[in-house]
């Protein structure tokens, strides 16, 4: 009888844990990226009344053991990892991983995982979860690379700046107007310093049909192009006004003042420059460019923060870390919807987003919590039917109990 009640109260226990599980998933039905959990139940070790015999020789048959079991316990926990629906808030700040992995933060002492993206920046520039924690990442260098197998750091995007960049190539695309003797088109380079200087490219047609020699030249006192010897080359095309091969060549922009002279390459862009009867429409390109500050950020779906600047030029400035697990399951909750690894977890792979199965990111989202509403409210009427059964069997006990004492009156 006392077996009985002792059952009845683990089953109490049991379900009031279940209870537990249910009543947090529905406290957290709009919490940022929340995963639910799921209960399962096992059953005690049973008592042993008698064993298995086999069949004897005698002629009977065997028998089955005979065992009562001892009650209920919790089996497991475990959080349902799946990714949730995402919702858009308008806000460049909010980040969601659209499929699995999980950003990678720290309060400077633990490495925290998580799927919540309701980040912003702090007074000093960091980018910090909503709880102060640092995002972790790798810094570009001043080139826009990133170094994904290097150490991660906190995202520190205070104060960027883009230096000037020297102009090393220059190309022409457009069309040459087959009725013009000798026109020219004018191109602005920029120095190690980011001053600009216009260069002037003058087209003359030769003897040769179809072909033009260039001449390139600079108006600004002191400067100088080199080779000095001109025509600096020629360009010629076929019957169909398509563009022959051409080999870039170098020249050499010097007399710049106190800047280093640039030394450029020089070339046309085969498929986009043509010889007809229409007017002419050359221009131009050319890498270089003056320093910049920074006027806003956005993150790409690989996670790459990328820096407008005030020279009109977009960089790579920083690249979000995102972690992948072989257990997801395996990791633990942390608080503010933070994970730490366990043992059984494994341990976490670093990379960008949209890469070795991690999702892509997609910036003004949040992903919203899985919480199914209706499978909890089932699941907390099923658990609480469970809670009265098993009372009834601590009560019925009690009163089974009650007729034994009261025998001896």
């Amino acid at each position: 009888m006392l077996r009985s009640m002792y059952s009845g109260v683990s089953g109490l226990r049991a379900h009031q844990t279940k209870l537990d599980v249910i009543g947090n998933n529905i406290a957290n039905v709009n919490t940022v990226a929340y995963k639910t959990s799921n209960i399962t139940f096992q059953e005690v070790l049973s008592q042993t009344l008698s064993k298995a015999q086999p069949p004897s020789s005698g002629g009977l048959g065997g028998k089955n053991p005979a065992q009562v079991g001892l009650g209920v316990s919790v089996g497991s926990i475990t959080t349902k990892h799946t990714p949730s629906n995402l919702q858009p808030t308008g806000n460049p700040n909010d980040l969601a991983i659209d499929g699995h992995g999980y950003f990678v933060v720290s309060d400077g002492l633990q490495t925290y995982y998580t799927r919540a993206g309701n980040f912003s920046q702090d007074v000093q520039g960091n980018l910090v979860t909503a709880g102060g924690c640092k995002i972790m990442g790798w810094m570009a260098d001043s080139a826009g690379n990133v170094n994904t197998t290097g150490p991660l750091q906190s995202l520190d995007l205070s104060s960027l700046t883009m230096p000037a960049k020297a102009t090393t190539a220059m190309i022409l695309e457009g069309n040459i107007d087959k009725d013009d003797a000798s026109f020219t088109y004018d191109m602005t380079v920029y120095d190690s310093l980011g001053v600009s200087h216009k260069v002037t490219y003058t087209f003359t047609k030769t003897a040769a049909d179809r072909t033009y020699s260039y001449e390139i030249s600079s108006a600004e006192a002191g400067v100088t192009i080199t080779p000095a010897a001109v025509p600096h080359g020629t360009v010629s095309f076929n019957t169909s006004g398509v563009l022959n091969t051409h080999t870039p060549h170098t020249i050499t922009i010097g007399g710049l003042g106190g800047a280093a002279d640039i030394s450029t390459t020089v070339n046309f862009n085969a498929t986009k420059f043509t010889y007809s009867s229409n007017k002419n429409t050359v221009g131009g390109e050319q890498d270089g460019y003056q320093s910049g500050s920074l006027l806003s950020l956005g993150v790409n779906a690989i996670g790459e923060v990328v820096g407008t600047f005030s020279n009109s030029r977009d960089k790579t400035v920083a690249a979000l870390a995102i972690a992948s697990f072989i257990n997801p399951q395996g990791l633990e909750r942390a608080g503010n919807n933070n994970y730490i690894k366990s043992w059984n977890s494994g341990e976490p792979q670093y990379s960008l987003a949209g890469t070795g199965g991690r999702g892509p990111i997609r910036d003004g989202a949040l992903e919203m919590s899985n919480v199914d509403l209706a499978k909890e409210f089932t699941e907390m009427i099923v658990a609480q039917r469970g809670f009265q059964a098993n009372s009834k069997i601590i009560t019925t006990s009690d009163e089974i109990l009650q007729e034994l004492v009261n025998l001896k009156r």
